[in-house]
């Protein structure tokens, strides 16, 4: 059987290439695909404690049984439409998702905007660039919105992330809440940036005007399995 295998962020780096196309036995598993880039590609070894997998859009772990034509996809550390959530190229126009957010009953109305900065930890920084796996982003995202609703109670959110270049002073993401009271909708707010940056499979890289690195993610939460390494080790480690 065939399966397609997508990279993002530094992984993509490290293959040299966005995807390829696997073909495995009947009845492998997302442990065979790991085996198989360990062995092409030997410095993913050091990166798969971090890395999250999914299967067709969905977070699985190396275990997961695969069909023919599944798609696979490694994710390492995030940097984080028609619903709730959109993903975009063009610049983010917070006043027009405000407006289109805010009703009669809601007492307020809390804007929280992610805003490209010109340096890192004293490094001059050009722009960024944001990629993503963008199925699975936007339906992690209006999962996100959601569970921020039904969670603190607010009334209404919408997030937008951009993607591609962004240059210093322009807004990378946008969260908006609306409720009647205050309160939920600051905790709302600051939930769903903290969550979206460690679990949605967007990832940024900055140029400086000495090099450019993929940043640094934070760890996915402890509920999305891992690829820790070789199928051989993770038996002997039980």
């Amino acid at each position: 059987m065939r399966v397609r295998v997508l990279f993002f962020g530094v992984l993509k780096d490290l293959v040299g290439s966005t995807g390829e196309s696997l073909e495995l036995q009947d009845g492998a598993t997302v442990a065979d695909v790991l085996t198989h880039y360990e062995a092409q590609v030997p410095r993913i070894r050091e990166l798969l404690p971090a890395v999250a997998l999914s299967v067709n859009q969905h977070y699985s772990g190396p275990g997961a049984v695969l069909g023919d034509n599944d798609e696979v996809a490694l994710l390492p550390p995030v940097s984080g439409g028609a619903g709730r959530a959109a993903i975009v190229r063009e610049p983010i126009n917070a006043t027009e998702v405000l407006e289109r957010i805010k009703h009669p009953e809601d007492g307020a109305a809390i804007v929280f905007e992610g805003i490209v900065r010109d340096n890192t930890r004293g490094r001059r920084t050009l722009y960024l660039d944001y990629e993503a796996y963008e199925e699975m982003a936007l339906g992690q995202m209006e999962e996100l919105a959601c569970q921020a609703i039904a969670q603190f109670k607010v009334r209404d959110v919408a997030i937008v992330h951009r993607l591609g270049r962004i240059e210093i002073g322009e807004t990378s993401v946008l969260i908006v809440v609306a409720s009647a009271p205050r309160g939920p909708a600051y905790d709302a707010s600051r939930w769903l940036i903290d969550t979206l940056k460690r679990k949605v499979p967007i990832w940024k890289k900055e140029y400086f005007v000495d090099g450019a690195v993929w940043a640094d993610g934070e760890a996915f939460p402890a509920d999305i399995p891992r690829a820790q390494g070789s199928p051989s080790e993770r038996v002997a480690s039980k």
